[in-house]
């Protein structure tokens, strides 16, 4: 339930922006990223920390917003989720083992060579997509136009990564079936 905050946070600070209802939108964010944060505590595997960093800022970013009354910082949060995404995919390609493979060993731990090298290109590719998208959310961040901000952020990055998991898939298939 709580990683609906994640994906209702554009249309919430959009409601709360133009209705001034921040006062009480803020502590439903709070309370909701604070119990995503609980959640992923009890969770194991690679996208534990990601889940984790990404509802830390969601926390700082309201709890900032409401001490500084300064509700533009929220608009700020999907930049922080593509930083923090960059950041935990990118540092990884640095490591033995990127995190699109450590995804894929998790369900199947007898990755083969061709699997590791198009897990390494699969991570570098989410990478620039983080890059473009948080660079998009930004620019619509710094714009002002809740519009653009909310069309963005709310919908059209949640279309593009959608059409990058189900291409990815896709892809992932053909690599498979030529591996065997």
């Amino acid at each position: 339930m709580s990683g609906a905050a994640i994906l209702v946070w554009p249309f919430a600070i959009c409601f709360g922006l133009r209705y001034d209802s921040l006062r009480w939108i803020l502590p439903i964010m709070i309370l909701l990223l604070v119990l995503r944060l609980s959640q992923t505590r009890q969770k194991t595997g690679p996208m534990r920390p990601v889940l984790q960093r990404m509802a830390l800022a969601g926390i700082a970013l309201c709890i900032a917003s409401w001490l500084l009354k300064t509700h533009q910082l929220l608009l700020f949060y999907p930049v922080a989720v593509n930083g923090v995404m960059l950041a935990l995919f990118g540092s990884s390609l640095w490591s033995a083992m990127p995190l699109v493979e450590r995804i894929a060993r998790w369900r199947d731990p007898a990755l083969s060579p061709t699997g590791v090298r198009y897990t390494r290109r699969v991570t570098q590719i989410w990478c620039l997509f983080f890059i473009g998208n948080g660079a998009m959310a930004l620019f619509t961040a710094l714009h002002g136009d809740i519009t653009l901000w909310t069309a963005w952020n709310g919908v059209i990055a949640y279309l593009l990564m959608g059409a990058l998991m189900g291409g990815e898939w896709l892809v992932r298939r053909r690599v498979m079936e030529r591996d065997r």
